[in-house]
């Protein structure tokens, strides 16, 4: 049981959930740097998850991600996740992409 679910926190409608993201202010663990490599990304991702664990927002965070085809790691899910649960991102990079215009060809 992750502690957002012991304190049953909710956010009041009228404000921002981002407001009370435990990610705030932390872009390094969220967004890729350039020419990441794999085994950093991993690591990156697990001190992400950690945090995303904690924090008591992250159903919204989930769903603005995924409708919003949204790129990095949000509330515990990075793009291939969500790629393969059925939603995707606007874009496609790596090899998904480099699958995509394969089936076009």
């Amino acid at each position: 049981m992750s502690a957002a679910e012991v304190l049953e926190f909710h956010v009041p409608r009228h404000v921002d959930w981002q407001d009370y993201a435990m990610c705030k202010g932390r872009t390094e663990l969220f967004f890729a740097p350039k020419a990441e490599r794999p085994q950093a990304r991993e690591r990156r991702e697990a001190r992400a998850a950690k945090l995303c664990a904690a924090c008591p927002v992250t159903g919204p965070c989930r769903e603005f991600a995924r409708n919003g085809r949204e790129y990095g790691f949000w509330a515990g899910e990075n793009e291939e996740d969500r790629h393969l649960l059925g939603f995707t991102v606007s874009a496609p990079i790596g090899i998904r992409a480099r699958n995509a215009g394969a089936a076009a060809s």
